[in-house]
């Protein structure tokens, strides 16, 4: 079976699938569907804190969104991004949203996989042509940025990238439709209970 043909039998599944409680519809990768735990609330208001920083800044008729399959079939592909920045008309459709029309993505970690955002998806969304990709990270409270696609290892990957920037450190995302400025100062920190730790020791 060629690899276009799994995942078209993997989108097949993913249509009939219903998640069990806690987790959402699954992505495909490598010729897997890949599961994801529901969002934590602090990671939704992490997403609302950021759409709202975005859209002013946006040129007319560009929009930031939360949660769209984003597919590229000759990959086998299928992500789901927190957040994307795409123009309202590339919304429009009934199929999985074009990665080409995006530019930016954005993935607010999971506390029960961040190797998904930090490595499969820094992967992946340079091979589909999305051409900035920012992480932010609630666990620890920082933020990574790459951008600018090229080839020199002989797949597509980001040439630049920021890691690990502390929260308030200063961030923008330079586009050809401008320069976006982000303010994570006041980005909440998941709990030791969103990252199913134990409760932490009584000081003394």
């Amino acid at each position: 079976m060629t690899e276009q043909a799994i995942y078209r039998h993997l989108r097949e599944l993913r249509e009939h699938f219903t998640p069990p409680v806690g987790f959402t519809y699954p992505e495909i990768s490598d010729g897997t569907l890949v599961m994801m735990m529901s969002p934590r609330p602090r990671h939704q208001v992490t997403a609302k804190d950021v759409t709202r920083q975005l859209d002013p800044q946006l040129p007319e008729g560009v929009f930031a969104f939360e949660a769209t399959d984003i597919d590229d079939a000759s990959l086998g592909k299928l992500r789901v991004p927190d957040i994307i920045v795409t123009a309202r008309e590339a919304m429009l459709t009934d199929d999985p949203l074009d990665p080409h029309e995006i530019l930016l993505a954005i993935e607010i970690v999971s506390p029960s996989n961040p190797n998904n955002d930090y490595e499969a998806k820094s992967h992946d969304y340079p091979a589909m042509g999305i051409p900035h990709y920012l992480i932010i990270d609630p666990r620890d409270g920082t933020w990574t940025y790459q951008w600018g696609i090229d080839t020199c290892g002989g797949r597509p990957g980001y040439g630049n990238r920021l890691h690990k920037q502390p929260y308030g450190t200063p961030l923008a995302i330079s586009t050809e439709l401008g320069t976006w400025k982000l303010d994570t100062s006041e980005l909440p920190l998941y709990t030791r209970k969103d990252m199913m730790l134990s409760p932490a020791p009584d000081a003394g």
